[in-house]
């Protein structure tokens, strides 16, 4: 897990002065554990590393045969299998990112289809004058990049590129009201004019600076009859034994981000079973709060199987100070509250792991949501996913706000129809295309690569897809409950975490935060300039000094877009707290 950027210029053109040690610097939170660069006439590959696998040589960039030279931001989970059927003798280096550079060097980009894991690259074929952008089939590691008067750049963070001076800070007004209204932006638009997201599974190809190719690896099978095992509970077990061996894979300690839910404690299970040490489990509670406070459940599974727990009790006051911090992370902005625990496990892990798996994915590949049995029921009661925007009717934004916030689901919706499948698979599409890796895994990079910590999804695995996907509709939802399978499997492996039980939903109190200081809090949203531009201020205003449970939602947006937007376009530094920033926020 790293953070990785460069740049190739246009024939005759040369690198700006300087910038690998403004890279280099932007990335530093991203690899506190040392700096590696490349440079060549016209061409520049900067890594800040956070040391994960082969502590001692893995050091980058990579080198090659024909001169390849490779950068890479995540991790190879097969690259053992992969140095096998390479041959060991080809390898400089115990890496698990040096078998991209010998698979390209034999198959050219077809070898990246073999990759499986989470992963940015950028590889510098020099006798093509060729640059290679790759990312995961599932997105999990980010890449971006700019196309400039002078050439191309990329980097793991959009601020990287603003940072170090080859574009200005300037919003897409459509994208910014894809956050307002669904809490994450789509596709390969960002909020940032003129920066684009290399797409989930996407490989780019650019020569003498200019791109010729573009290639998509689908992160989720093609379905051609739904499937219905004879001994479904023994796939599903096989399935995650394999995935957690492989996620489990590092030279470094490694714990679980563990809540109530079924989808960390089947983590937690598997666990417990493929370690010989008890496992090292973090859990986020809110106590005195309205809110479920998983903390209870959390600490029933892990005394079943042993484990090591860390309670984080997460306080209003934690959200008051640490909010404009969160923010200022986040740059390709997530208005999802579970970005507060997020950081904060994270801050708290750090401290004894270098790596965490987590449970996101479980919903969106076993169809968890409750808005997939809303999208299975037969026409005309069947309801299409996000069709109502956050902030709409709520008298907010002024001239009724941008009415085409729904293109890139609309987008997305089109492609899950002509792919197939039951109304189920294509809700599951709709969420794996935008959703989950713009808006769950976006939320988790950034918390986590703040403090150092490289996140580990274990649900978010090709292999895993291509078994759960096709399932029977009925193994995914049955009896009002989805995820029947894994509730299934987890009801014989870790009884304790009571798979069946009413599922909750995870929240977090942010609503009950904000009222109690909504008189302050309602005038400095609302004169903050992102909101103004967009808002009717009185709406704003009343919204927080007279909160109520509906409207919350729409309140956190704001607050939230009103600290992003202070630091990442107008450029103020996140110093002091909630009311600090806002009220320095012009």
């Amino acid at each position: 897990m790293c953070g990785i950027a460069g740049m190739v210029t246009k024939l005759g053109r040369s690198v700006p002065e300087g910038l690998a040690d403004r890279f280099a610097q932007k990335l530093a939170h991203r690899g506190p554990d040392g700096k590696g660069v490349f440079e060549a006439p016209g061409v520049l590959l900067v890594q800040a590393r956070l040391a994960i696998i082969d502590l001692l040589t893995g050091d980058q960039p990579l080198h090659g045969p024909d001169g390849l030279v490779l950068v890479a931001n995540g991790e190879v989970y097969n690259y053992r299998e992969l140095r096998a059927e390479l041959g060991e003798g080809v390898f400089l280096t115990r890496s698990d990112c040096e078998p991209p550079l010998h698979l390209y060097a034999r198959r050219g980009l077809a070898g990246f289809d073999v990759l499986r894991g989470m992963y940015a690259i950028a590889l510098w074929d020099p006798p093509r004058r060729r640059l290679v952008l790759c990312r995961d089939p599932f997105g999990i590691k980010p890449l971006y990049y700019v196309e400039t008067n002078d050439g191309v750049a990329f980097a793991s963070e959009p601020q990287a590129l603003i940072g170090a001076g080859l574009l200005p800070a300037r919003e897409d007004a459509a994208a910014v009201d894809e956050l307002l209204q669904l809490q994450f932006t789509c596709g390969a638009r960002t909020i940032f004019q003129g920066i684009r997201r290399v797409l989930p599974g996407e490989t780019l190809v650019f020569e003498d600076a200019q791109l010729v190719e573009r290639h998509r690896r689908p992160a989720l099978p093609a379905v051609r009859e739904r499937v219905s095992p004879a001994d479904p509970l023994a796939l599903l077990d096989h399935v995650l034994e394999d995935s957690l061996d492989l996620h489990q894979r590092a030279d470094v300690p490694y714990g679980l981000f563990l809540s109530g839910g079924i989808d960390s404690s089947s983590v937690l299970a598997m666990m417990a079973r493929l370690n010989e040490r008890p496992v090292l489990a973090f859990t986020a509670g809110f106590p005195g709060t309205e809110v479920a406070d998983e903390r209870a459940d959390a600490r029933a599974a892990t005394r079943a199987v042993g484990a090591r727990h860390v309670e984080v009790a997460v306080s209003e006051g934690d959200f008051l100070e640490h909010l404009p911090a969160i923010a200022a992370a986040v740059d390709d902005p997530v208005a999802d509250y579970a970005i507060v625990p997020t950081w904060l496990l994270a801050r708290e892990a750090a401290k004894s792991v270098k790596v965490v798996l987590c449970g996101e994915g479980g919903d969106e590949l076993l169809g968890g949501y409750g808005r997939y049995r809303s999208a299975m029921r037969p026409w005309p009661l069947a309801r299409p996913l996000r069709r109502k925007g956050l902030l709409d009717g709520l008298g907010l934004l002024r001239g009724g706000g941008g009415r085409n916030w729904r293109a890139g689901i609309a987008r997305a919706e089109v492609e899950a129809r002509a792919q197939g499948g039951s109304r189920l698979i294509r809700a599951q599409r709709v969420d794996c295309a935008d959703w989950l890796p713009h808006d769950l895994l976006n939320k988790l990079d950034r918390c986590l690569m703040a403090h150092g910590l490289e996140g580990r999804v274990p649900f978010v695995d090709v292999d895993v897809a291509r078994f759960c996907l096709p399932l029977a509709d009925g193994l995914k939802v049955r009896d009002g409950m989805g995820k029947w399978i894994l509730r299934s499997w987890l009801e014989r492996t870790l009884p304790e975490a009571r798979p069946f039980a009413p599922k909750r939903g995870f929240s977090v109190p942010v609503g009950e935060w904000m009222s109690r200081h909504g008189d302050r809090l309602g005038p400095l949203v609302a004169a903050s300039p992102a909101v103004a531009a967009r808002c009717h201020g009185e709406a704003v205003r009343a919204l927080f000094t007279h909160p109520r449970k509906e409207t919350a939602l729409a309140a956190w947006i704001l607050l939230y877009y009103a600290l992003w937007h202070r630091r990442h376009i107008v450029g103020l530094a996140p110093e002091g707290d909630v009311f600090h920033c806002l009220s320095t926020a012009a």
